[in-house]
């Protein structure tokens, strides 16, 4: 079963500075039927205008994954990192038994899209963690290419969760070939243009529940970017 969560029917947030798109329930945007899927709990599409972000706040008890799309974004936090984080690379935070950090976009001139995603982990209380790494468009080029896992496999980022995170580019005509294992599922998220997901037409922003099917089909319509997480 493929149950499609339409871009259109996101939740939105606009505050001037962070125009924000919430997949699932999130902060003041509450939808029953959409409070997250397996161990995902949040994929947030934000932009953020020039010079703008979020202040130092904190997390915890929550693996918190960056994919930025477009622009620069500058991260601190109170473990002493200090890094930016541009289109191609994975930023993993654990933030365990708790953690403060600040988001910035770190052009003065050209706003930062990328997405915000909240997955639980396997345990509570784990030692506040940070990994980011670069994966060049080549990887995911017409395969999907993993990374985020449990295990840090293939040079993924690690992840406390049985879920492998994977992303993908590809042209129009293209397509790629994932298989559930029994007992896993699926979630797809178009971050850039329009595919074929098995029969089923998805575009930028759109994301579907995959459920009791163990082959998952994708192809381009037209240029396109995604995200495929597999999940217990």
């Amino acid at each position: 079963m493929i149950t499609i969560r339409p871009a259109e029917e996101r939740g939105h947030a606009n505050h001037g500075w962070l125009d924000s798109y919430h997949s699932f329930s999130f902060a003041s945007y509450y939808d029953p039927n959409f409070l997250g899927f397996r161990h995902l709990r949040v994929i947030n599409q934000d932009r953020v205008a020039p010079g703008m972000g979020f202040g130092t706040h904190p997390h915890k008890d929550m693996e918190i994954i960056s994919y930025v799309v477009e622009g620069a974004l500058e991260h601190k936090d109170t473990l002493g990192t200090s890094s930016v984080i541009r289109p191609g690379e994975v930023q993993r935070m654990s933030a365990g038994t708790g953690i403060a950090h600040s988001e910035y976009n770190h052009s003065q001139t050209d706003p930062v899209h990328f997405l915000q995603i909240w997955i639980l982990p396997n345990e509570k209380g784990i030692k506040p963690g940070y990994e980011q790494k670069m994966f060049a468009d080549e990887e995911k080029r017409g395969q999907l290419r993993l990374v985020a896992s449990g295990d840090g496999r293939n040079g993924s980022v690690t992840i406390h969760q049985n879920v492998d995170l994977y992303a993908s580019l590809l042209e129009p005509g293209e397509q790629v070939v994932h298989t559930l294992e029994t007992e896993r599922h699926a979630w797809v998220q178009v971050i850039k243009g329009q595919i074929m997901l098995n029969d089923l037409a998805l575009k930028a922003g759109d994301g579907a529940a995959i459920t009791e099917q163990n082959r998952v089909t994708i192809e381009a319509t037209n240029s396109a970017e995604l995200l495929l997480f597999d999940l217990a």
